[in-house]
């Protein structure tokens, strides 16, 4: 019996991951099946890696957790192809879809965490994890006799950074392989606790006398409540788009997170983002809205009150009700600062930069420090390793357990 891995994408770069595995009864698993993070809009099926054969079948393709460089290749697949994954990540994927009209092919059936499942010769276990991204999952996996583990993305420094503390102190017995992420590795992203972040953010509310604008992602759960916490603790009110707000509303049956009709808490409706609901047949959800909603115009009164979620797609709207920043207001990029070099993060800025808006950085990486990383590979003990989604894996990397160096299309025999 042999059970075979290949690393299709992600050997050697940050997202796009797509990894095989199969077993000698011809049992195929697909581990995530990721859209390269600088890949040209539009294009899907010639992203497919060509070692990746989409002509047989697989018994299913496992989504460790909503972003698009772990599951944005899912249009270019075949139909037959079932996916798998959290019943969360499956509602945001198809928000996420619906917004552009259109809805994965694939059928979908949710796993519950902790709860072993077959899949051909296969036994998977999904472990809810800690990461950026709400209802992550590493994967342990089961097959011909061998067990690997599968990290996905994660982090040990977030609002659920006790999984991955109490994987690490009982981690699961022989492993043979350790398929995990590096993202940090070789880099010094600040990797703060959400806690730590929530302090930084109650000081800057507390010292703005007006506005507080903030850039962050809607997917990004924890740093929602991070904010959404230091708002009613400095006495503030968060005020979030309509994408947001649905987001909000949708994962509230799988925690308690703030949501719509909280106090503190506000929807602003604009003129573009209501067109576009209106347009995709969600006339429903905005005109819902409206009871938890409040005009742009209102953000240009009573500025000490109010802590804006800002994207580009809502600038224009927020200056035809004559929303403004200015020296008196504050603003924070709550993302990588990466994203600010493009032409999104451009366009911030430089509406910040011409209301001389005073700049604040407040961010900590959706991925685990390169500490934690050694840790948490340690901990696991693995026979071997086998690195993908970052850049520094080719350096010399000390205290980590035997590492087995892929290329992106090689099979390797366990």
């Amino acid at each position: 019996m042999s059970l075979l891995l290949t690393v299709h994408r992600a050997a050697h770069e940050i997202g796009g991951n797509c990894i095989e595995l199969s077993a000698s009864d011809g049992s195929r698993i697909l581990l995530d099946a990721g859209r390269p993070l600088d890949a040209p809009e539009g294009q899907f099926v010639e992203l497919i890696p060509k070692t990746l054969n989409t002509g047989l079948p697989v018994a299913g393709v496992l989504l460790s957790h909503p972003h698009q460089d772990h599951y944005g290749l899912l249009d270019a697949l075949p139909a037959s192809w079932a996916v798998y994954c959290g019943a969360a990540s499956e509602k945001l994927i198809r928000l996420t879809a619906g917004i552009f009209g259109n809805s994965p092919s694939q059928s979908f059936h949710n796993w519950s965490s902790g709860k072993p499942f077959k899949l051909g010769t296969f036994t998977i276990t999904a472990l809810l994890t800690d990461h950026s991204a709400f209802d992550a999952h590493m994967l342990l996996i089961e097959g011909e006799g061998k067990r690997l583990l599968y990290s996905g993305d994660f982090r040990a420094h977030g609002r659920k950074s006790e999984l991955v503390k109490r994987l690490m102190r009982s981690p699961p017995e022989s492993i043979d392989a350790l398929i995990m992420e590096g993202t940090n590795l070789g880099s010094i992203k600040p990797c703060s606790s959400e806690t730590r972040l929530e302090e930084q953010f109650r000081e800057l509310f507390i010292k703005t006398s007006d506005r507080v604008f903030v850039s962050w992602s809607a997917q990004n759960i924890d740093r929602t409540v991070t904010l959404y916490r230091a708002c009613k603790a400095t006495g503030r009110t968060l005020v979030v788009d309509l994408y947001t707000a649905e987001v909000m509303e949708m994962l509230a049956e799988f925690g308690k997170l703030p949501r719509p009709g909280w106090p503190n808490l506000k929807v602003v409706i604009t003129k573009a983002f209501a067109h576009m609901y209106r347009k995709t047949g969600r006339e429903e959800f905005v005109d819902r809205m409206a009871k938890h909603g409040i005009a742009a115009k209102q953000l240009a009164n009573t500025p000490s009150k109010w802590v804006v979620m800002t994207r580009p797609s809502l600038i224009q709207d927020f200056e035809s009700n004559g929303v403004k920043p200015s020296h008196t207001d504050s603003w924070s990029w709550s993302m990588w600062h990466g994203y600010l070099a493009g032409d999104d993060g451009k366009r911030v800025q430089d509406w910040f930069d011409r209301g001389q808006c005073q700049a604040n950085h407040i961010h900590t990486s959706g991925h685990a420090s390169p500490n934690d990383l050694r840790a948490f590979a340690r901990a696991i003990n693995p026979r071997f390793m086998v690195p993908v989604h970052g850049l520094a894996w080719d350096y010399k990397q000390e205290n980590f357990p035997p590492i087995q160096r892929l290329t992106d299309g090689e099979v390797f025999t366990l």
